[in-house]
């Protein structure tokens, strides 16, 4: 698959595990740019703002120059990674925020993927609806999803 000005977002516990690799041989095909969250910092969501901190702001609005996201993460217990659940999760910040919210809703204009992987010959339903009920709620179009089963 091609995916024209896109950015891969991945996070995994293992720095060069399976998704890496997943992740890799679409990087050899295409011309993108990636983003390990395991190389920031970015705080679990709170709803008194107290982590002006970290990388969350940063990363959130590099992205947002990209037209197509493609999400990568192991299916871990039926979810993603903490650190990615994390980032989504700290999403919220841009609906708390007036001035943040004509950021959040240019997603509507953009479109996003999965990549997963896991041990099963398929990821579980639940893990996919994750990210596509998050990223159809701010008004993302889901384009697809790619299953690696590593043995």
């Amino acid at each position: 698959m091609y995916y024209p000005e896109f950015r891969f977002i991945y996070s995994s516990a293992r720095k060069n595990g399976n998704t890496t690799a997943h992740v890799n041989s679409f990087v050899e095909q295409n011309d993108v740019r990636v983003i390990c969250l395991d190389d920031y910092k970015i705080a679990p969501y709170c709803y008194d703002k107290k982590h002006k901190d970290d990388d969350f702001y940063t990363v959130f609005e590099s992205l947002l120059n990209y037209e197509h996201w493609v999400f990568a993460s192991p299916v871990y217990w039926y979810n993603t990674t903490v650190q990615m659940k994390s980032f989504i999760d700290r999403i919220t910040d841009y609906m708390d925020d007036e001035s943040l919210k004509p950021k959040l809703r240019s997603l509507r204009k953009k479109q996003f993927s999965i990549l997963s992987n896991a041990s099963s010959v398929e990821a579980p339903d639940i893990f996919i609806d994750m990210f596509k009920r998050t990223f159809n709620y701010l008004g993302m179009t889901f384009l697809n999803h790619s299953h690696k089963s590593y043995p």
